[in-house]
């Protein structure tokens, strides 16, 4: 059972936060459970509020005209997001969707109390914008690799990120799932790593990668 108390507590402005807006959040959180692929928000769904990832790893894209999505960022525990309260944010003017990329249980602030502690309290507005200038900074870094960077570099970048975020030399993803993550094709996915494991680089397993050569990896990135 999840104490819901204590994962309010988490919250990055609570210690901001007077004994009366400290009770209008409790009364208007709830903790709520995704599965993976589950979609979290979009444009086409109610407004979800500020969200807190307390246990596994979601995945804000945007869909092209065409239908692809191009990965913004991912949310791992313990990381906010505030795009899934664009009815808060008045100027964010493009639309998102945040799915879950494995089960996934996040502390959910409504939309209501979001926006009247974002009207009340300094220091959670400041948050707000300050983490949706963190979001668009990720944004810009994810154009710039799509647009200018070639794709071996983006995906040994990928892989090193993982290697160093799980502490693991084995990354347990599927070739559709990194494709998703940096913003390819299976097809370009299968064919570089089959590239990077002639080179002797990675080995490949089914649904994961081990990485041999960290070392030839980041010699790709620099």
């Amino acid at each position: 059972m999840i104490d819901i108390n204590a994962c309010i507590e988490k919250l990055p402005y609570w210690d901001k936060l007077t004994a009366e807006e400290r009770d209008f959040v409790r009364s208007r959180s709830a903790i709520r459970q995704y599965k993976r692929g589950q979609n979290m928000h979009s444009q086409d769904s109610a407004c979800l509020g500020m969200i807190l990832v307390l246990e596994g790893e979601a995945r804000a894209y945007i869909l092209s005209e065409e239908g692809r999505e191009i990965t913004l960022f991912r949310l791992h525990a313990g990381e906010p997001c505030v795009l899934s309260a664009s009815c808060v944010i008045s100027r964010l003017t493009f639309d998102t969707h945040i799915v879950a990329e494995t089960g996934c249980t996040v502390l959910v602030i409504g939309p209501d109390a979001f926006s009247s502690l974002t009207d009340r309290n300094i220091y959670v507005r400041c948050f707000m914008y300050e983490l949706a200038t963190e979001h668009f900074s990720a944004v810009m870094a994810s154009m710039q690799q799509i647009l200018f960077m070639r794709y071996d570099r983006r995906l040994a970048m990928f892989l090193l990120e993982e290697h160093e975020r799980t502490n693991s030399r084995e990354i347990r993803m599927t070739h559709e799932r990194i494709a998703q993550n940096t913003s390819s094709a299976r097809e370009v996915v299968a064919r570089t790593l089959k590239r990077f494991s002639t080179q002797g680089l990675v080995e490949l397993r089914r649904g994961s990668i081990m990485l041999k050569d960290i070392g030839g990896l980041k010699k790709i990135v620099s």
